[in-house]
Parts: C-alpha cells; sequence; structure tokens
C-alpha cells in the first residue's frame, strides 16, 4: 500500500472513530442520568469504552496526521492490545455459552431452564449471595411479572403465551409444581405439589416474591445472559476482523513514516 494512501485511510478511519467514541460517551452519560441504578451499572463499562476508544483514534489520527513515527507505534501497540483482549474475550464469550438450551414442555409454547445446565462460571454468579440479592431488586424493579396480567387479560391468553426466559423462570412456578394457573399472574398453591423440586415451595403468589428465589430464576436470568454474551461475542468476532484490517493499515502507514524520516534524514 503507498504511502499517501495508507495515512489518508488511517487519518479518516480514526476520525471516524473518534466521531463515534464521543457519541458513545454522550450515550453512556445519557444512560447514567435516564435509567434506574441497576441500568446505570453498565454506564462506567460504556463510558470507560468510549474514552479508551477516544484515545486511540487520536493516537492514531495525529500519528497520521502529522507523520509521526513514535505515535503511530504507540497507535500500533495499543491496537495489537486491544485484538488480544477482544480475541480472549470472544473465546471466553462462546466457552461459558456453550451449554443451556432449555427443555420443551409438554401443552406451553415457550421453554422452561435448568440452571445445572448452565457453565460452572454463571452457577457461580448467580449462586452468589451478594450477585442475587442485586440481580433480585432489579428483577422486582422491572415489574416483568407484574406486568404479565396486562399483557395477558385471559387465561387462555396466556397458557398460548410465549413467555421469555425470566418470565418463565422468574414469574411462574416450574411446570413439574403442578400448580393450576388462575390467571397470569396467580397460581392456586393449595395443591399439594406432584414434585419434590424445591422451587415448588418457593414460589409464592406475592409481586415481591414469585419465584425470584428459585434455581428456575437464575436458570432464566442465565440464558439471557447468554444470549446476551453471544451476540457480544458474535459483535466482537466482527469488531477483530475490522481493527485487524486497520492494523495492517497502520503497519502499512508506520513503515511508511520511517522510510520518509530516513529520507529526509539522509537528504540533510
Amino acid at each position: 500500500m503507498s504511502r499517501g494512501t495508507s495515512i489518508f485511510v488511517i487519518r479518516w478511519i480514526n476520525f471516524l472513530t473518534m466521531i463515534l467514541a464521543i457519541a458513545v460517551i454522550c450515550f453512556g452519560i445519557w444512560m447514567s442520568t435516564h435509567h434506574d441504578a441497576c441500568r446505570r451499572s453498565l454506564t462506567l463499562p460504556v463510558m470507560g469504552i468510549g474514552a479508551l476508544v477516544l484515545l486511540v483514534s487520536l493516537i492514531g489520527f495525529l500519528g497520521a496526521w502529522k507523520n509521526v513515527t513514535i505515535l503511530l507505534w504507540a497507535y500500533l501497540v495499543i491496537l495489537c492490545l486491544i485484538l488480544v483482549a477482544i480475541m480472549a474475550f470472544t473465546v471466553l464469550a462462546f466457552i461459558i455459552t456453550n451449554g443451556g438450551s432449555g427443555h420443551a414442555v409438554a401443552g406451553l409454547r415457550y421453554k422452561e431452564y435448568h440452571l445445572q445446565d448452565y457453565s460452572s462460571w454463571f452457577l457461580k454468579r448467580l449462586n452468589n449471595t451478594k450477585n442475587w440479592r442485586h440481580l433480585k431488586s432489579c428483577l422486582v424493579k422491572t415489574e416483568d411479572c407484574n406486568d404479565l396480567p396486562k399483557k395477558y387479560k385471559t387465561l387462555k391468553e396466556y397458557k398460548l403465551a410465549e413467555l421469555t426466559a425470566i418470565e418463565a423462570g422468574c414469574c411462574r412456578p416450574p411446570s413439574e409444581c403442578g400448580y393450576p394457573a388462575v390467571n397470569a399472574s396467580y397460581y392456586d398453591l393449595s395443591y399439594h405439589p406432584v414434585s419434590n423440586n424445591k422451587d415448588c415451595k418457593l414460589y409464592k403468589n406475592a409481586p415481591s416474591v414469585k419465584c425470584y428465589d428459585c434455581d428456575s430464576c437464575k436458570a432464566g436470568v442465565a440464558q439471557y445472559m447468554k444470549i446476551e454474551w453471544r451476540v457480544g461475542a458474535i459483535f466482537n468476532a466482527i469488531l477483530f476482523a475490522i481493527l485487524s484490517a486497520v492494523f495492517f493499515v497502520g503497519c502499512c502507514a508506520r513503515r511508511n513514516a520511517e522510510r520518509s524520516h530516513s529520507s529526509k534524514v539522509r537528504g540533510r
């Protein structure tokens, strides 16, 4: 790749990523002011990623604009570290999201999930009392369970519903308990459970209790996290391919900058 082309590409790629990074930081600030404490915990990573991208892009842009070899070297080193981190995270994400596909139940249009099907990484974090207390408070605040009667006004609609993993695991008792549903938010608990599953005794109709302490709820959260992590892993794989191409162009720009500097030194 010629010197002019490589410098031009690096300059404009990093100019665009600087704009993107500023947008990411602004989005993180917006999240911190418009969301509750549960979602607000996501703002620091978002703003941190934005700040890192802004720093790297600024170094790359200045290095290409001023044709400064040391800045291009710094840019390539940081970009290389980012590529290694992305690769490590992507591999880890695919490994820990390998298990847990859900179990079909006769008469239901959605699946139920079992906690033991998921990786030890998920189990360790979801079985941690402190972690689960925080996640549970967030689940209660979202009121997904309390909104079910608004979404499904009749028992027939509720039985034909395609519930999400969290709704299926946290808002109702497992099907094996055998509790008859009265409506979308109330089960007849006068029946003796036909299963020894401890979740059957933990479920209560109270809006603040439901099945939030059940393993089925933890499994529903694990399934949600698995999908989020898998999407993130696919995005990172695409990002890795793009940044690898940018890294290649950056190497060309750095080599051309060194040649230009050497030519100037010899010409003196």
